[in-house]
């Protein structure tokens, strides 16, 4: 990787270091002809890729990364010509860290020819702000940021190799990896040993002497929550309702308040754009790092137009704060200003030097800048807009009635609930978050008619409807980092590799933006907890995550730290060294048996992925892919008349990849060509569902095969557009949302149905139905 563009030659009085190529378009806007701006693009330098990196006592050892040897030349004889030596790295640890390498570098012994400068935003006013006030290099930061390396780096460097020599080569383990991969595992653990129960909701449409008619959902039964498990009590209570007098029994009515959400921070809005926009967490944090360092917009030129991406503080400067409510005032009405500025408190343990995450100028609303913007830029920007707007007006105020009707030992309730001021909610709405309740206690949002206590009511109809309980939902990029963040695991910056890493190891799949672990994933998560518990853990994870902390707030020295987790490391990486078993040499028991030879099969991991192999090799050579079924294997292998290869007219071979079985030229490697079998070349055939894709609008949602053998469904724009989901799309629209497409899902219980996609709606339709 060489230098950016942006150097010059030109002589400087001073030079400003920042991260990244595209900040120094914009910082240059701000500066004048006495200034240079350049990019370090990152990290400049690591631990040494020999041995451990470390020398005695956790002494880092380190070396200039090879594809940054160029840049440092150029950063050196660009600070070669300046009289001081700005280092501006982003506002974090990781910032911190490479500012305090590239001062090592540059080899400047006076401080006050190096000095440390960090912009929450990219404007005018705080770089101009952050130059006139530079302070140093904050060592705790740096400390921290070291201590948090060599950790992963002691992990790493002694953990995967175990993985290498028990499992598969290739294979890592992390710090926090490690723990996200065990959440993931555990989460799908509860969900296969979860056991459906039967219950059954009975509701009523009762009329008042004036209309609208409304719904009531049975509640108590002789003053008991209502507990209905089967369909002969609920035709019994239907039955005896139906002969029974319906009195409102008790009206309760009151103002409900649903105040404004903070600004965001880093983990929130990961969470908001993948719900909204179904950004991945790695997508979201690339579009807000091109926001905050700089787009050109119009006549304004580079303008940095969001804070600092990296936060979990809702902490806002006062200066914006007075902004923003001037903007609202201005803009809603004075009226929808609270009499002072709304202020949120940041979680525990969240680091207060960034603000929230906000827009940097106020005159410029979305509405001005969308023709300067990408599609998602223009998605992100509103939202992180939105969100700030809204976070400092009033509440949203909602008339809440709540209706008991009785009828014998039974109570049914309702509940109406009206906007009664929109407050904020003129602004901005929050997505639900998945697996919110329903409305078990009837209709929330039902209108109810004028009606009194003692009144009888009238009974238009009265149902029961069989439920089952669900198990929890496999985690979706947005929900996995909820969870990460509530348990303390990892930080904003991270969040991004830890969920890429996941992925690249195969240790996941993804597939209706749900994690799925794979049959690697869930071995090396067994092996791990097997052998390292204390360790991969989520609440040991916290405690290290915490340690950094402290660490930077100078109060635990960072060797001390390391001395501790490095001793109880090497206690258990020396039992699992002894315990663990060596799945490469023996394989994974399962029940099946060979048959071939009639001798167990094991589940084994190849160069291409798990599959299944007999325990007699190397007397018996059967093996199969890991999801395929023995009779479509045995079919598989029915001889088939292969024609010479016609590059080279040499015979051709069967061979095994990981994306199947192929026929590869006997002259290999002087010649490549490859061609399908007829079976693979029948099942790798895409099929048209006639589903048009909605994530691109451009491509159409086909039939594929996953490596395994696994039915899954796709766009067929792949890889310009990754969406895929496990169900069969159906060109139907549902009735409720409007969600252009439903799946059809089919279980032993239930049958096969239709599911509307959206998680937000709950449309379900039996198959049987809809064809009578």
């Amino acid at each position: 990787m060489g230098p950016p563009d942006c150097w010059n030659n030109a002589m400087a009085k001073n030079l400003v270091i920042v991260e990244s190529p595209a900040k120094t378009r914009t910082l240059k806007k701000f500066l004048g002809r006495d200034w240079e701006v350049a990019a370090s693009l990152g990290h400049v330098r690591d631990l040494k890729k020999k041995d451990l990196g470390l020398g005695d006592n956790f002494e880092p050892l380190y070396e200039i990364l090879p594809a940054k040897r160029e840049v440092v030349k150029k950063l050196r004889q660009a600070a070669d010509k300046a009289e001081i030596v700005y280092l501006a790295p982003d506002p974090d640890r990781e910032g911190e860290a490479i500012a305090w390498h590239i001062a090592q570098l540059l080899g400047r012994k006076s401080a006050d020819t190096v000095r440390r400068v960090t912009f929450n935003e990219i404007t005018r006013s705080a770089v101009l702000r952050a130059l006139d006030n530079p302070g140093e290099i904050d060592l705790r930061k740096v400390d921290a940021q070291q201590a948090r390396r060599v950790l992963d780096r002691l992990m790493g460097f002694k953990l995967s190799p175990l993985l290498w020599d028990k499992v598969k080569q290739g294979l890592s383990a992390g710090r926090v990896q490690s723990v996200a991969l065990k959440m993931i595992c555990d989460r799908q653990a509860e969900i296969d040993a979860f056991v459906p129960v039967e219950y059954w909701l009975v509701d009523a449409l009762l009329a008042a002497d004036e209309p609208p008619s409304f719904s009531a959902r049975l509640a108590k039964i002789n003053g008991k929550k209502a507990e209905v498990s089967d369909g002969e009590t609920a035709a019994r209570i239907v039955r005896e309702l139906e002969q029974g007098t319906f009195r409102v029994s008790k009206i309760e009515r009151k103002e409900s308040k649903q105040h404004a959400p903070p600004p965001f921070i880093t983990s929130r809005l990961q969470q908001e754009a993948a719900r909204r926009f179904g950004f991945s967490v790695k997508r979201t944090m690339g579009i807000a790092q091109g926001l905050y360092e700089g787009k050109a917009i119009g006549e304004r030129g580079a303008t940095g137009l969001i804070t600092y991406m990296r936060t979990d503080s809702t902490r806002v400067a006062e200066e914006a704060l007075e902004a923003v409510r001037e903007f609202i005032a201005s803009t809603y009405g004075s009226d929808k200003l609270p009499s002072k500025p709304n202020r949120y408190r940041s979680k525990k343990g969240a680091q207060d030097a960034h603000e929230a995450i906000r827009p940097t100028f106020l005159d410029l609303p979305p509405a001005t800048v969308n023709r300067y913007l990408k599609a998602e830029e223009r998605k992100l920007y509103k939202l992180i807009w939105d969100r700030f707007i809204a976070s400092q007006m009033l509440p949203a105020v909602f008339d809440v009635t709540t209706v008991d009707v009785e009828s014998g030992p039974y109570l049914l309730r309702t509940k109406g609930k009206q906007l009664k001021r929109p407050g904020f909610l003129a602004v901005y709405r929050e997505v639900e978050e998945e697996g919110d309740d329903g409305g078990e206690s009837g209709n929330s949002g039902a209108l109810i008619p004028k009606i009194e206590e003692g009144q009888v009511l009238g009974l238009e109809k009265i149902d029961s409807e069989q439920k089952f309980t669900q198990p929890p939902a496999q985690y979706s990029e947005a929900t996995l980092v909820r969870a990460l963040e509530e348990n303390g695991i990892g930080r904003p910056s991270t969040y991004a590799t830890i969920l890429a890493t996941l992925s690249d190891r195969s240790y996941v799949e993804r597939l209706s933006g749900r994690f799925n672990p794979t049959a690697l994933g869930s071995l090396v998560n067994r092996l791990l907890q097997e052998g390292f518990k204390d360790i991969i853990n989520e609440g040991y994870t916290a405690e290290l995550e915490a340690e950094l902390d402290k660490i930077e707030d100078g109060k635990l020295e960072w060797r001390n730290a390391l001395s501790e987790f490095d001793d109880k490391f090497e206690r258990d990486l020396a039992e699992a060294g002894r315990k663990m078993p060596n799945v490469k040499r023996e394989g994974v028991p399962t029940d099946e048996v060979c048959p071939d030879c009639g001798k167990p099969l094991v589940m084994r991991f190849g160069r291409y992925g798990a599959f299944l192999g007999c325990t007699a090799y190397p007397e018996c050579k059967y093996t199969r892919d890991l999801d395929q079924p023995e009779a479509e294997a045995a079919g598989a292998e029915e001889p088939e008349e292969v024609p010479p290869c016609e590059k080279c007219g040499r015979p051709m071979v069967l061979r095994r990849s990981r994306y199947g079985t192929f026929y590869g030229c006997s002259g290999y490697p002087e010649c490549k060509n490859v061609r399908k079998t007829k079976a693979e070349a029948a099942q790798a055939a895409p099929k048209p569902t006639g589903v048009a894709c909605p994530e691109c609008g451009e491509g159409e949602i086909v039939e594929k095969r996953s490596r395994r053998g696994k039915i899954f469904y796709s766009c067929n724009r792949y890889p310009d557009c990754k969406f895929a989901l496990w169900n069969r799309p159906v060109a139907t629209s549902c009735p409720e949302c409007g969600s252009p497409y439903l799946t059809e899902k089919t279980t032993k219980k239930k049958g096969t149905r239709l599911l509307c996609p959206n998680d937000e709606c709950s449309y379900e339709e039996q198959l049987a139905d809809r064809a009578s």
